[in-house]
This record gives C-alpha cells, structure tokens and sequence, in this order.
C-alpha cells in the first residue's frame, strides 16, 4: 500500500518518518527520490526550492513501488500524487509551526506562507480534491512528540486504515488565527 505521509513544512514529516524507519516501516523521501530520478523540472527562485514533475515523479512510483508492500511517501507533495492509496497528513497550529519553522532559520515571508496554508488548510483541501475523504487522516502534531505522532500512525496502520474519530478530516481547524494579526 503506498501512503502518502504529507503536510506543511514543519509539522514533523520528516521527524516522524524517521522514527517510523526505526520501527521497521519503509520510508521513501519524494524530494530525494525525485532528484535521483531526474524528476526535478526547474527551480522556484522567489522560494529558493526546486520544482518536481509531478508525472514523472508519478509514473516512476507506480513502475517501482507495487501495492503490496506498506510504503511510506514522506514529503509535502506527497498528498498530490493520486497513485497513493491512502494519506497521513500532519497538522500543526500556526503558532507553534511559526515557532518550529523560525528555528529552522526560515526567512519570514517563506514562514508566513506556510502558516497561512496551515491556517487555512490548504494541505487538506488538496488531499480531499485528489483522493476520497475516507482515506485521508489528518494527526495535530502540535503538542505531541515525535514518538507520540508515529505511534498515531501505528495506530491508524494497524487499524487498516479504517476512518476513526481521532484522526478524521475535518476535527482540526485554526481559522480563528485569520483574524489575529500574528506576522512572523
């Protein structure tokens, strides 16, 4: 099964899913499995990253990667490729993402972007357009550590993916954040 471990920059991706690669689960970065496959189309110079072609990207995963196998996609693009059968998106408030990304050394207009996609659930938006709502989870990283956060993932694994109220779309909302005037 190829799932989809996606969300903004800063809500644990990464973190999460190299703790999930120390429980025996494997893990597949889309960034790195992008440029060693030659599916980078350019780069973004107004945010200092490259552009992945999501069809190459797309047609190399379902060449290399059967539906047998439990496959972990880590990556914020992840949720965009509609060879996933399911998706594991990780939220965090923009409060604490804005603190997380800071001490990354973010620039500030890059940190707002991303608090305003997390703010107004651009991730999830995107999820539900490219894959049916039942197979999309959504986990608030917010105040759980890391092992917590994969051992929710655990969780939704060895429950076959079955919709369960602690990880359905919808519960997690930081719109409130709109109004107040929080620039980075």
């Amino acid at each position: 099964m190829r799932v989809a471990l996606s969300g903004t920059p800063g809500t644990g991706k990464s973190a999460v899913a190299t703790q999930l690669q120390k429980k025996g689960y494997r893990i597949i970065r889309l960034h790195e499995l992008a440029r060693e496959n030659a599916c980078i189309d350019g780069i973004d110079k107004k945010r200092h990253s490259e552009l992945i072609d999501m069809d190459k990207l797309h047609k190399h995963i379902k060449k290399h990667f059967t539906t047998n196998d439990l496959v972990f996609f880590e990556g914020h693009i992840a949720h965009l490729l509609r060879i996933m059968e399911k998706v594991i998106i990780l939220r965090c408030h923009p409060i604490e993402l804005k603190k997380r990304l800071l001490k990354k050394k973010w620039i500030g207009k890059k940190i707002q972007e991303n608090i305003d996609a997390e703010t107004i659930d651009v991730i999830l938006c995107e999820a539900v357009e490219y894959h049916p709502a039942n197979n999309v989870f959504e986990i608030d990283t917010t105040k759980k550590t890391i092992e917590e956060v994969a051992a929710s993932i655990i969780e939704i694994v060895n429950n076959n993916f079955q919709p369960t109220k602690p990880y359905t779309i919808g519960q997690i909302d930081w719109s409130e954040e709109i109004l107040k005037k929080n620039p980075v």
